[in-house]
């Protein structure tokens, strides 16, 4: 069984170690007890990977309600992403905003998402691989999301002129003043920086 998910915390940006010589290098992506050290006390239960063949597909912006709710920490295995949390707790100084971190094959960043934003991201590359943790497991019927373009989220994607890659089912997502939340607010507001949320 999953863990209680934290509500004490909010999005980080974490930096693993990376030890390198001429062969390359090592890094331990994750570790229980180094993450609980920092403040995130959370156990993951199952590993998703996603390819994405062209630049500029956007999968996002998703979450799973209670009593199936996820926190995820994302990291990209090839290429690039810009990363997206969007703060979705009723309540919440910062409801409706959101936090990015370019997430890179080369730089090993992590971005962790407690429960209760949406995640989403934008390939920045071709070819680009992401994989993530989560804290509990995938329930078809606790699935929702917002959509990508919402106005009211004023996100600035890395488009251009580019219309973006996009599933169907996110597509047809529900605007934000559309959007009943489920998830109550117990925790920190959304930093106004990633920079200091590094382990």
């Amino acid at each position: 069984m999953p863990l209680k998910n934290d509500a004490s915390v909010s999005v980080q940006l974490l930096r693993p170690r990376r030890f390198a010589d001429e062969r390359g290098w090592f890094s331990e992506t994750y570790s229980e007890r180094r993450e609980a050290a920092a403040g995130l006390a959370q156990r993951f239960v199952q590993d998703n990977h996603s390819y994405s063949a062209a630049a500029g597909t956007i999968r996002g912006l998703h979450y799973q309600s209670p009593p199936h709710a996820q926190a995820k920490l994302v990291r990209c295995l090839r290429g690039s992403i810009m990363d997206y949390a969007v703060d979705l707790r009723r309540d919440s100084p910062t409801f409706g905003r959101h936090i990015r971190a370019e997430l890179t094959a080369e730089n090993g960043a992590q971005l962790f998402i407690p429960v209760g934003f949406a995640h989403g991201f934008i390939t920045l590359e071709p070819h680009t691989e992401v994989a993530y943790k989560v804290s509990d497991f995938y329930a078809p019927d606790c699935e929702g999301g917002v959509i990508w373009n919402d106005p009211m989220l004023a996100i600035d994607w890395p488009l251009g002129s580019s219309q973006p890659s996009l599933s169907e089912k996110d597509r047809s997502l529900p605007m934000l003043q559309d959007f009943t939340s489920p998830f109550e607010y117990h925790a920190p507001p959304l930093p106004p920086s990633l920079n200091h949320g590094t382990i």
